[in-house]
């Protein structure tokens, strides 16, 4: 990797200078920082063994060979709120900005499988997000837009099964070839077990709906990604970056060993998954975890599973700028935390981002805030230079060194969850939530002691008084009217043909077939997310979340 240089020499100028009596410096996943790196921390790297060029294996430079002198990574913005119309004429107004394609956000009932007149989706219909019944709103919020032509990012889980089968239905209705549908649905449920709690039925069903999606995407619509691993989530609850990876890659294991099991050969499977990870302002670090995430990856699928074709082995990384990161006060610094925590996910080499908006810490970003995220992006891939050559931290002795550090962290946490008996025993045990949590608790005693700075928060404040964020207001009639849109669907649809339906997806459930055709089917029906969710919870029952100590 470089010149000699033995370890003494180090340490000997480091005594000289006295910067061994300096403050210590750890990483975020607890190791020490040196006050300088050389050669002699890097004396261990193979060029070949442990980076290649970019586009070949293990990949640590990048899955592709030119990166982004070719083309930027995917550009995106987080969207969905209010009705069904609002959420259209905002699609349409980011298309018109440049956005290569949409993150479509859910309000919370959606994500938990009720319908907007249910009880417990009273105060949440629209707020978080889009509120999604039936497939008439589906084809509301896609009115006028071109369904096969643009990438659609779909961030739900729990009832992934139910809005991919709405959109399989709607390019059917619309006569698209739904080979030619582009996009990713998250399916990522274990996630919600580690962090979000989103979760409707028990770990074990949910991760078996979870491979109906992946066996079905996998069979029949090629171009979309059937499956991203949200380690986002993960890094946001409180996880360090090595536990992020750790879990994430746990998760993924178990998604494709579920499908392999049916008798699917990885390399069907393996180029199908994705993952979206969390950046943040310690960009090097950021960095320094896409790298060790890509390498550990490559290495898992060959050595492991067997993959032969390069697209198993080439993790596929896109992600944003952790929420917790956000700060309703001074929301304008938002905004420097989200362009420093994108340069450490462009030197690691993503392919997509979402940019977070300064309001976000409010609410749902107004257009002109989600503008304003989106020229972020362009600035840094046009203005700065840093698409003009892939991977310039290769070579660097601290981010070589800290890759390394963060690749043998993360083996470490699987080893402990492979212990276990998996992802799922370590889900059902509490174990993740555990230490996630006792992560988030203390990263919070550090900043209220001011032992973490957050800038405008617990140093350097702003004395006088901050000016009213103009933020998102989702109106109080939202709701009314999405509760009357449903209700006019279940009036005029043919509720005896949605009987069958829900009949026929319970039977699908109970002889373990593969449940999409059947969600399809009543879908088509006009039934609504939560008759569908209720079949499925009258066989699978509901997950209860174990208990644990902080």
């Amino acid at each position: 990797m470089g010149d000699s240089l033995d370890a003494a020499r180090k340490e000997n100028w480091v005594r000289r200078n006295n910067l061994d009596k300096m403050p210590k410096a750890q990483s975020q996943t607890g190791a020490d920082i040196d006050v300088i790196y050389t050669p002699a921390d890097v004396a261990n790297i193979d060029y070949d063994r442990d980076l290649g060029f970019p586009g070949e294996y293990p990949y640590t430079r990048g899955v592709h060979p030119a990166m982004y002198r070719v083309q930027p990574w995917q550009m995106r913005q987080f969207s969905g709120f209010g009705s069904a119309e609002e959420t259209n004429a905002r699609w349409k107004y980011l298309m018109e900005q440049g956005s290569m394609g949409v993150i479509w956000a859910f309000d919370l009932p959606t994500q938990l499988g009720y319908d907007s007149d249910h009880p417990k989706s009273l105060g949440e219909v629209g707020r978080s997000g889009l509120a999604i019944n039936t497939l008439k709103d589906f084809e509301l919020v896609y009115e006028g837009l071109p369904v096969g032509r643009m990438v659609t990012n779909m961030v739900i889980c729990a009832p992934a099964n139910i809005l991919l089968a709405m959109y399989v239905a709607l390019a059917e209705k619309k006569g698209i070839p739904v080979e030619s549908l582009r996009g990713t649905i998250i399916n990522d449920v274990l996630v919600e077990y580690m962090a979000q709690g989103n979760w409707i039925y028990p770990a074990k069903p949910t991760l078996r709906l979870a491979g109906d999606v992946i066996e079905y995407c996998t069979k029949h619509l090629p171009k979309f990604n059937a499956l991203t691993v949200r380690g986002y989530s993960i890094g946001d609850s409180g996880a360090n970056p090595a536990e992020e990876i750790a879990f994430t890659l746990a998760a993924a294991f178990a998604y494709m060993q579920n499908v392999l099991d049916r008798g699917m050969n990885v390399d069907e499977v393996a180029p199908g998954i994705n993952f979206y990870q969390r950046w943040d302002c310690h960009f090097l670090e950021v960095a320094a975890k896409l790298r060790a995430a890509r390498r550990l990856w490559a290495r898992t699928l060959k050595e492991k599973y067997g993959a032969i074709k390069p697209e198993s082995m080439m993790m596929r990384i896109s992600g944003q700028v952790g929420g917790n990161l956000l700060r309703a006060q001074e929301p304008e610094n938002n905004l420097v935390r989200g362009a420093y925590a994108l340069l450490g996910a462009v030197l690691g080499g993503a392919q997509g981002a979402h940019q977070p908006s300064l309001d976000e810490a409010y609410a749902t970003p107004t257009q002109n805030a989600v503008r304003l995220a989106l020229r972020t992006q362009q600035i840094c891939a046009y203005e700065t230079g840093i698409m003009d050559t892939v991977d310039p931290l290769a070579g660097s002795y601290y981010v070589e060194a800290l890759t390394n550090q963060i690749e043998q962290e993360i083996r470490k946490v699987l080893g402990e969850i492979e212990a276990m008996g998996g992802i799922v025993a370590a889900i059902e045990s509490g174990y993740i939530r555990e230490r996630c949590s006792k992560n988030a608790y203390q990263a919070t005693q550090d900043e209220e002691s001011g032992k973490r700075v957050v800038v405008g928060v617990n140093r350097f404040k702003m004395e006088e008084k901050q000016q009213p964020l103009d933020i998102l207001k989702v109106g109080l009639d939202v709701a009314q009217r999405q509760i009357e849109r449903t209700k006019q669907v279940k009036a005029t649809r043919d509720n005896e043909a949605v009987r069958r339906a829900l009949k026929r997806l319970e039977e699908a459930a109970r002889k373990n077939e593969n449940t999409l055709p059947a969600t399809i089917e009543a879908v088509k029906a006009y039934a609504t997310m939560g008759e569908m969710c209720d079949t499925l919870r009258g066989v699978f029952g509901v997950f209860r979340e174990p208990k644990f100590a902080v």
